[in-house]
Formats: C-alpha cells, sequence, structure tokens
C-alpha cells in the first residue's frame, strides 16, 4: 500500500465528522450521518444571534420560536401567500422556503425592525394613514416587500406597484388601499427628514 493511500484511509481523513464509511461486499461506500442540529450566527434587525437549531427547521419558524420574533407570520407554508416575507441581505425572501441555517452569516430584517422604537416606519405609517391592513395578517410580508422595493424603485408607477405587491396575497382589502399606502409611503420616503 502506498503512503498516500495509506493517508487517504486513516479514519476522519478528507472526510467531515458527519461521514461515516461502512464495507458493502470489496466496496467501501460513504454516508451522510443524520446531523440533528447546527449552530447558526446571524444579524437580525441589528442585533448579533447565535443560536442552535435543527437542520430542517424553516427560517421562519426560526424566527418565531427561537427569536421570539413573531412578526413574520405563516400563511401557506409553500411561498406563494408571502405573509413570511424579510430582509435576507436587502433582498425580500419568503422565509417559509429557507431553512435556518441558510442564514448563517447573513443579516436579516423582519417587520419588528422597521419602526425605531416607538416611531413607526414611513411605510408603516402610510399603511396606517391609506387604510392599507384590514384583519393585518398579511400586512408583514406586505411591509418587508414594499421595503425592498421602494429602495430600488423610489417613485414608482401603479402599475409598478402592482407588479411589486403581485407576489403578495390579502383576502381583505381588494388591494386598492395597499397601492395607495404604497404611493404614500414612496412620497413620504423622498421628502427630505426634518
Amino acid at each position: 500500500m502506498t503512503p498516500a493511500r495509506r493517508a487517504r484511509e486513516k479514519p476522519g481523513h478528507g472526510r467531515g465528522r458527519n461521514v461515516s464509511v461502512r464495507r458493502i461486499g470489496a466496496r467501501k461506500v460513504a454516508t451522510l450521518k443524520p446531523v440533528a442540529e447546527q449552530a447558526v450566527a446571524l444579524k437580525v434587525n441589528g442585533k448579533r444571534y447565535a443560536v442552535t437549531v435543527p437542520v430542517r427547521r424553516t427560517l421562519a419558524d426560526m424566527l418565531r420560536e427561537d427569536l421570539g420574533l413573531t412578526g413574520t407570520h405563516l400563511g401557506c407554508e409553500h411561498g406563494v401567500c408571502g405573509a413570511c416575507t424579510i430582509l435576507l441581505d436587502g433582498q425580500a425572501v419568503r422565509s417559509c422556503l429557507l431553512l435556518g441555517v441558510q442564514a448563517d452569516g447573513h443579516a436579516l430584517m423582519t417587520v419588528e425592525g422597521l419602526s425605531n422604537g416607538e416611531r413607526l416606519h414611513p411605510i408603516q405609517e402610510a399603511f396606517w394613514d391609506a387604510h392599507g391592513l384590514q384583519c393585518g395578517f398579511c400586512t408583514p410580508g406586505f411591509l418587508m416587500t414594499i421595503s425592498a422595493f421602494l429602495k430600488e424603485t423610489p417613485d414608482p408607477s401603479e402599475e409598478e406597484i402592482r407588479e411589486a405587491i403581485a407576489g403578495n396575497l390579502c383576502r381583505c382589502t381588494g388591494y386598492v388601499n395597499i397601492i395607495k399606502a404604497v404611493q404614500l409611503a414612496a412620497d413620504r420616503l423622498r421628502l427630505p427628514t426634518v
């Protein structure tokens, strides 16, 4: 046996802790050992967190169950309704479609991070003033979608707004006041702050 081959066959050499090798007849077969939990370090709403989560837990469930941030809502759990929308590194994503471990090393913003203490964000104020919500279940997802949208498109047309919110479902409002709220928020965000 060559020295290189001997080195490769040392236990654990070239393999992660989660790999086991067994013989099936004359062949060696590598299999993954199940990993129940994994450490995740991330930043949410400007605060650093280090948590250990089950590897199959969704990001939405990690936010709600492990970090206590219950503003992110779960509707369809298939990425269709938009209620679970958050910002991951500034981009709107469906947190029900991502695993919590995929957020390791990233910066997230949830609806709880929009306001500045007791002061509502201009998008939240616009929703309030334009009656852009009724039951409120879909509102966090809309707010986060709109937050990312208005950063990219600060002076949107009504058509652009309709396209931006097309992935978020609301069963109460009929969208008219949501569109008005986005227009109002865009106007307010363009104004210089005092």
